[in-house]
């Protein structure tokens, strides 16, 4: 069933997000990075920034906490882009190429995060939390801030929408034994989190830490209370 999100604060779909890469990163020569919502006429350029995998409609497509009835995930990514009220997803672009893509909604449409044990002893049950749930960036594109300046406008884009909290669940790469491979990490890093201004609520297991970010009008509540978003 397609996403409605319409009984929440909307904003234009075509708004327009742009970072000063230099300013995000300092890895791009006057690069600017510009993030805009992923609405059904910009489909085609969600594919490119899975590269290679473009080209496999079975490959996780941002399906990973979903539930669908599609022929594919390709498919069912696409039906969402085309069939919800609001913008499920941002894409980041550079020079007018697609290099980055993340998924941001309400928590409680997302049933791989509603029904996982582990998060459940860490998260309350607040209707106005959301959650950032995967980022894929270009390869060739990788290291630059680009994850950041996703996350960062994914926050500005819940909290435009009515959400009380954002949270996420990413990897703790300093707690891992060796390198993570690039698939293993598509939840976002906590450098990534740290930087966009999270702090962390708990953790699921020794590398996995729940980080969140409150509205910034609920920023000066005490830790304890910081811990529930509602």
């Amino acid at each position: 069933m397609p996403a409605d999100y319409s009984h929440r604060r909307h904003r234009s779909a075509t708004s327009l997000y742009r970072w000063d890469m230099n300013s995000v990163a300092n890895r791009l020569i006057n690069g600017e990075v510009e993030v805009v919502p992923a609405t059904p006429d910009l489909w085609p350029r969600v594919g490119r920034v899975y590269g290679p995998r473009e080209k496999n409609p079975d490959s996780c497509w941002c399906q990973r906490f979903q539930r669908h009835a599609a022929v594919d995930n390709r498919t069912a990514l696409r039906r969402e882009i085309e069939d919800s009220t609001l913008p499920i997803g941002l894409l980041a672009f550079i020079d007018d190429e697609a290099v980055g893509w993340t998924r941001i909604v309400p928590r409680s449409s997302l049933p791989g995060i509603m029904e996982n044990r582990a998060l459940a002893r860490l998260l309350d049950d607040s209707a106005d939390a959301w959650w950032v749930s995967c980022f894929v960036i270009r390869r060739e594109h990788r290291g630059k801030g680009i994850g950041t300046a996703l996350l960062r406008r994914a926050a500005d884009w819940a909290f435009d929408h009515g959400a009380t909290c954002v949270d996420g669940h990413p990897v703790d790469i300093s707690a891992l034994s060796g390198a993570p491979a690039p698939s293993a990490v598509f939840t976002g890093t906590v450098s990534m989190f740290q930087a966009a201004g999270f702090a962390e609520v708990g953790r699921t297991y020794r590398s996995r830490p729940v980080m969140r970010l409150l509205r910034s009008d609920d920023a000066t509540r005490s830790w304890t209370t910081r811990r529930r978003c509602g």
